[in-house]
């Protein structure tokens, strides 16, 4: 039996026009499944409930007192250390775009007030949940939605001529192939290796407000040949399917990228696509429960790992599809229902726990 749905809700997007994975895949995804309306949060309004995304002016909705406050954070900037330098200026960056209403230089702090004013809160990892339950005794660990990729699933594991790697995420992640650049090279010496990509086309490189790039530029210095596609719920299965192998580089020495969640890493598997990760906590721990150990955290096992798989077209057909089942069984949609509903429950009881 669902909950009482609250009668007025609002939210605090990553985009206006709600095209962020950050608004597609978490609490907008999940407000049209269970039919629960909202409007843009006006920070005036007194609502039943707000969401607030990692996104929002944090500063301004720290100090909101009309409203249950859900505050969404997904990414890991807790466990950014405190002599990062993107983490020292983030503040400041948001203050002199116009992105917050107050100056707050101490970014770390600013999360911490907003999780200690939030009713709830909802994050990505166990790990996650540990850093925030200092601040905020309701948190709540749930993976993003994947559904619009269920009706595609890859069906033919033979290769061709060509060996076709397939990415896909935010271009502010291309960086990210740093980690498997050398990797290539030295396979495309061996093998026809071509690259695929699926993301924005252009982006800013920091903070989503300064510096304005082309993502071919990146793309080009990774790896030849390479092609760029526009990310698009339509688009993404088509290309993904269409390929051998998946690709997931995170430079395991970079805090945030290695306190990512597996969502990349589920996504394709939800389309039966195998995957080779880099050996974050999250992908070891969830290979490890598919017993589908392809995580790598050198070069060599890279190698290794990516030689393995173009060789042998059994191999990568068993990934795909144990990666599938896994996925079936732990990672159902209702299960991610259920999980917000908890998460709006909890944030709901909160008022009369208050009072």
């Amino acid at each position: 039996m669902v909950f009482k749905k609250p009668a007025k809700v609002g939210y605090v997007p990553h985009s206006p026009d709600f095209e962020h994975p950050g608004d597609k895949r978490r609490f907008a995804y999940y407000a049209r499944r269970r039919g629960i309306p909202f409007e843009i949060a006006d920070p005036a309004k007194s609502y039943d409930l707000v969401v607030v995304t990692q996104n929002a002016d944090l500063g301004l909705w720290v100090r909101h007192a009309k409203s249950r406050i859900i505050f969404d954070l997904p990414d890991s900037y807790l466990s950014v250390a405190r002599t990062d330098p993107k983490g020292l200026l983030r503040g400041l960056a948001k203050y002199v775009g116009g992105k917050t209403r107050y100056l707050q230089l101490d970014y770390w702090k600013t999360l911490q007030d907003i999780c200690r004013r939030a009713d709830a809160v909802a994050c990505s990892t166990e790990a996650q949940r540990r850093d925030i339950l200092p601040f905020c005794r309701s948190v709540h660990p749930i993976l993003d939605f994947h559904m619009m990729c269920e009706g595609t699933v890859k069906q033919d594991y033979a290769r061709k001529e060509v060996f076709n790697l397939v990415w896909e995420g935010l271009p502010t992640n291309l960086h990210c192939f740093s980690v498997i650049r050398e990797v290539l090279r030295t396979l495309s010496a061996r093998h026809r290796l071509a690259l695929h990509l699926v993301t924005n086309l252009d982006y800013h490189r920091y903070m989503g407000l300064y510096g304005r790039r082309h993502s071919i530029d990146e793309v080009r210095r990774i790896f030849q040949p390479a092609y760029l596609y526009e990310w698009s719920e339509t688009f993404l299965p088509v290309i993904a399917t269409a390929c051998d192998l998946a690709v997931i580089p995170l430079p395991l020495d970079n805090p945030l990228a290695c306190a990512k969640p597996s969502n990349k890493l589920l996504l394709f598997w939800r389309m039966g696509v195998p995957a080779v990760t880099s050996a974050t906590p999250a992908y070891l721990a969830t290979m490890s429960e598919a017993r589908l150990p392809m995580a790598c955290r050198t070069e060599d096992e890279w190698l290794k790992m990516l030689e393995h798989y173009i060789a042998d077209e059994q191999a990568r057909k068993d990934a795909g599809q144990l990666g599938r089942a896994y996925v079936q069984q732990h990672s159902s949609e209702e299960a991610a229902l259920l999980a917000w509903d908890r998460l709006l429950e909890a944030a709901l009881a909160s008022k009369a726990t208050d009072a």
